[in-house]
């Protein structure tokens, strides 16, 4: 189908030889290759650079407190322009309040980058939320799909608790329709890429709404939320916002899917070039910043020494007079902001304050970076 805008109506990492078969097989136009503008694949290699190793497979956020910052969002005017972020698919709720004009999604794993593939994949494929959860899930979508689209959150859930997944035909004729997705997005895959593509999707498929974030060599953590419990998740003031929550909501996203304007990109934000290519890249296209979420990474830039490089990287990228940075804290750093029952806490911080608040690299500590200057959600 064509799209319109809403508003108008692993384990493998990216390296020089990698990039190179990029850029010289996106302009095929083959059966069963890029059918897609040879832009995307192009910017995938373009931003991205070699990938590391983290020890989570973030197929789910662990942050419960992913909605409440949407309310300061609204209240400090950010909307539009770039959005920068990390993380699996709490993004598309952010993006769906903030409706940018372009998103990348950055993670130092290459696995991400193959989740969002999978995602991108399953967008192409559903034309409501009703068959993109169902799809995500494994569950044969409801009948007339389009009367679901005032339906609420919860009865989507509902829908897919109450539903097996499907025999293991229906799977292998899902993983056919995600593959043949896959084959128009012209970002060259090993069959290890799409064995592993595979694996995330079959784990959102035995797992259902139940599916919780995991760490390895970690044990869990008894507060780690399932699927469910972020889908039915709301604001301070009890709203409902996952972007699922929303038929107009899902299809701006599906509609920014659908342009290639969603972009994964292999990359460590205190990188020698990912975040400079894509300051680059606003740059060329007169775009500025007006968000960047980096969840608790900040955290683990300081236990490896790098945190003035992200702030140097930060500092490079145009942004908008009253762009923001979102962090998420947990542990001994949450603060009488949490809320009751809650095991992490969002914060936004207008960038300029972060960057002035550091003239010479001269933060000490997370702490002293989580204290300074920040706005209260």
């Amino acid at each position: 189908m064509r799209f319109q805008s809403p508003a108008r109506a692993h384990r493998l990492l990216i390296g020089p030889v990698l990039l190179l078969l990029l850029l010289t097989t996106s302009n095929s136009t083959g059966v069963g290759q890029s059918r897609a503008p040879i832009g995307f694949a192009t910017r995938v290699a373009q931003l991205s650079e070699s990938g590391g190793y983290f020890d989570t497979d973030n197929l789910i956020s662990n942050e419960t407190s992913y909605l409440h910052v949407i309310p300061a969002l609204g209240q400090m005017g950010v909307k539009g322009g770039a959005y920068i972020v990390v993380g699996p698919d709490q993004n598309f709720s952010y993006i769906a309040r903030i409706r940018p004009a372009i998103a990348f999604i950055i993670d130092v794993r290459r696995d991400n980058l193959l989740l969002q593939l999978l995602f991108k994949a399953l967008f192409s494929m559903a034309d409501t939320r009703a068959e993109y959860i169902s799809l995500l899930f494994g569950r044969t979508p409801p009948p007339r799909t389009d009367i679901w689209k005032a339906a609420e959150i919860d009865s989507l859930a509902t829908y897919v608790d109450g539903k097996p997944p499907g025999p293991a035909s229906a799977q292998a004729a899902i993983d056919g329709r995600v593959d043949r997705a896959l084959d128009t997005f012209g970002v060259p895959l090993t069959s290890e890429d799409r064995n592993v593509i595979h694996d995330f999707h079959h784990r959102f498929i035995s797992a259902g709404l139940g599916l919780k974030f995991e760490s390895k060599g970690r044990s869990p953590r008894s507060y780690y939320p399932t699927y469910r419990e972020l889908l039915l998740e709301t604001d301070r003031q009890g709203h409902q916002l996952n972007f699922l929550a929303s038929e107009s909501d899902y299809e701006y996203v599906r509609w920014m899917q659908a342009q290639d304007l969603i972009i994964p990109v292999v990359g460590d934000l205190a990188g020698p070039s990912a975040i400079n290519a894509i300051s680059r890249f606003l740059r060329e296209r007169g775009e500025q910043l007006s968000a960047f979420y980096v969840s608790n990474v900040e955290f683990y830039l300081f236990g490896d020494g790098k945190y003035p490089q992200f702030i140097d990287n930060l500092k490079g990228i145009p942004r908008a007079p009253n762009s923001v940075l979102i962090r998420s804290v947990f542990g001994k750093y949450i603060s009488i902001d949490t809320m009751p029952g809650y095991f992490s806490t969002q914060m936004v911080q207008p960038i300029d304050a972060l960057v002035s608040g550091d003239p010479d690299n001269g933060y000490r500590s997370y702490y002293s970076v989580i204290t300074a200057g920040r706005r209260q959600h």
